[in-house]
């Protein structure tokens, strides 16, 4: 096997954060080569036709944004775009024999609060806690392009000791019952701290706080808006830039062996033949390699001890609609509420009880999920006739599944989860979703699940864990170096979502990589 040309970086996958630092390194004159396992970039950032002869590109994995930094867009002139949500969430609930449910977003929130609770109080206390967490968003979003600050470093500049015994010190479960009485109202904040997290409300680790953190301080403000186009859209402007800037990406092109002596490198890798076979093999050097793989996968690649093992939970569902289905709850327009995050199952006590059932070996009697129509904001990623048409797609992400439950038998266990997670939806529908199903060209109802075994097999995440692992603090600990995407060798770098700051879709970690490769 020899060795082919030398780079200045090799970066191993061409996921988001993989193009991001292939981008940033190229427009700086060093010399990259992206070497991605499967046939196109993008990895779980991508779109794609997933019903057989429909003409709908759905972003098929990861498909909102909030942690995407503008300055990253604009470092990388990236014809990329977000649309904002009307409206943020919608969560129905049925009281005293009667169809309701709270609508978030809009004028008519207030309204919707007190029409929930038969007080004031709780869109108060909604308002006091949300700019509260707005201020810390403020303060501590553009860090994260930052080097790592201190954990003193970052309280100084929250510079609120309430927040930040909220959120960096006691579970979040405690500041959300201490400020919020009504069980649906608590739910509704909880879920921010789960989703791909499997935690309590009050675990101690405080996994889940560091969950809520990074999905309430995007932008400065913690909002969760729509790409325009998909997914793909921001993955392909991504590798358009890299390959603008004079990146060479090569797919099909699997990383399998990285060897270094902490000032070069060499990455083995092997081609696939398009169909599972190998069709050659070939090594090129380095003087940087950068990971955007898990670490678990980096370490496999350094013949290195494994980090503790992760394990993903949730379940993602792909779904495109003839129409959207009515509600129950009849004093709410169904393109209003599937246009925000359609909660089902998360009221505060129901996440409680679904979270001790997973973790007792048992699939979740009454699995909670939200979902959120794509089409409604954008819909460019329908062909002309299917809008017309007025078809939809809905996104359906599930909470506290853990990959353990799938081990048995994931086909089976998908299907009866799935079954139980719609049961849940229909139960405040005024029709069964299934009717309003669209069908594939072959006849076949266009819906598609994945489990965290799935996300395993197709796209090499840990135990199907979205974020490669529990996420980390925003600020320096033992070993996290000045940026933190260092590793024990000084010329191999973590640039994807295990890397400290990392999880989401926000390029984040490959900016730093960047950087750290570029002495900033």
């Amino acid at each position: 096997m020899t060795v082919q040309r030398a780079y200045d970086a090799v970066i191993v996958g061409g996921g988001h954060n993989g193009l991001v630092a292939a981008a940033y390194l190229a427009r700086a004159g060093r010399s990259v080569l992206v070497l991605e396992r499967l046939p196109g970039t993008g990895g779980a950032a991508v779109s794609t036709t997933p019903f057989a002869g429909v003409d709908a590109r759905l972003s098929r994995y990861s498909y909102l944004v909030s942690l995407l930094p503008p300055k990253i867009v604009a470092d990388l002139g990236l014809r990329f775009a977000v649309a904002r949500r009307t409206v943020s969430s919608y969560t129905p609930v049925e009281r005293g024999g009667r169809a309701g449910g709270l609508l978030v977003g809009g004028e008519g929130t207030r309204e919707s609060f007190a029409a929930l609770t038969g007080s004031d109080a709780e869109y108060q206390a909604w308002r006091r806690f949300y700019a509260k967490t707005g201020r810390v968003a403020q303060r501590v979003f553009p860090t994260l392009t930052e080097p790592l600050p201190s954990r003193e470093a970052l309280r100084v500049r929250v510079d609120d000791d309430e927040a930040w015994r909220m959120l960096f010190e006691e579970p979040v479960g405690v500041a959300i019952e201490r400020t919020f009485q009504d069980d649906l109202v608590r739910g509704v904040v909880l879920t921010d701290a789960l989703i791909g997290t499997f935690a309590d409300a009050h675990d101690v680790s405080l996994a889940q706080n560091r969950c809520f953190l990074y999905h309430v301080i995007g932008g400065g403000t913690g909002e969760w808006n729509v790409p325009v186009g998909g997914m793909g859209a921001l993955t392909g402007a991504l590798a358009d830039a890299a390959r603008a800037a004079g990146a060479e990406i090569r797919t099909g092109h699997e990383a399998v062996r990285i060897t270094t002596d902490g000032q070069e490198a060499e990455v083995a890798y092997r081609t696939d033949a398009g169909d599972g076979t190998v069709a050659g093999e070939g090594t090129v050097a380095a003087r940087h390699v950068l990971v955007g793989a898990s670490p678990h996968a980096l370490a496999a690649l350094l013949d290195a001890p494994a980090p503790p093992p992760a394990e993903g939970a949730q379940l993602k569902v792909n779904m495109l609609l003839k129409r959207l289905p009515r509600l129950r709850d009849r004093s709410v327009d169904p393109r209003d509420a599937f246009a925000g995050t359609f909660h089902i199952a998360e009221g505060y006590g129901q996440l409680a009880t679904a979270y001790r059932e997973a973790a007792a070996g048992r699939l979740p009697g009454a699995p909670p999920s939200e979902i959120y129509c794509h089409s409604l904001s954008d819909p460019s990623i329908l062909g002309p006739d299917l809008a017309a048409r007025g078809y939809q797609t809905l996104t359906l992400f599930g909470l506290h599944t853990p990959a353990r439950l799938f081990t048995a038998d994931n086909d089976a266990t998908r299907a009866a989860l799935l079954k139980a997670t719609l049961a849940e939806l229909d139960a405040h529908l005024d029709e069964p979703l299934a009717d309003c199903l669209a069908t594939d060209a072959e006849g076949r109802p266009c819906i598609e699940a994945k489990t965290p075994l799935d996300l395993e097999r197709d796209l090499r995440l840990p135990g199907g864990h979205i974020f490669h692992g529990d996420l980390a603090w925003p600020y320096a600990a033992d070993g996290t170096g000045r940026w933190g995407v260092e590793t024990a060798h000084a010329n191999v770098l973590l640039c994807g979502a295990g890397a400290a700051r990392g999880g989401g879709v926000s390029g984040i970690p490959g900016h730093n990589a960047a950087m750290a490769v570029l002495g900033g």
